[in-house]
């Protein structure tokens, strides 16, 4: 009868450990969800890679390449017109 309760004890023990490390203190659920859903926002987005390879040519690929360093491109551009330069008319 006592191998019963031990087993019993051990499991609502391990139960309580479990639920106790699991469990989001105050305030930090929050900030590790809306963590969590910008990493998944930020890796689903359609992205370009580009790179250089061993001649020093410039690639841009759609699936990034293994053992080099690459810069990640989003496809999409934003929205609106950017304007960009000094702003000095060239034009004669």
């Amino acid at each position: 009868m006592r191998a019963w309760l031990a087993i019993a004890a051990g499991l609502l023990i391990g139960a309580g450990v479990a639920w106790w490390f699991s469990r989001d203190e105050a305030g930090h659920g929050d900030q590790r969800r809306e963590a969590r859903q910008k990493a998944a926002a930020v890796d689903t987005r359609p992205s370009l890679y580009r790179w250089r390879d061993d001649a020093g040519v410039l690639q841009v690929t759609e699936q990034p390449p293994k053992g080099r360093h690459y810069e990640r491109i989003d496809r999409d551009t934003p929205a609106g017109v950017r304007v960009s330069g000094d702003g000095v008319d060239t034009q004669e």
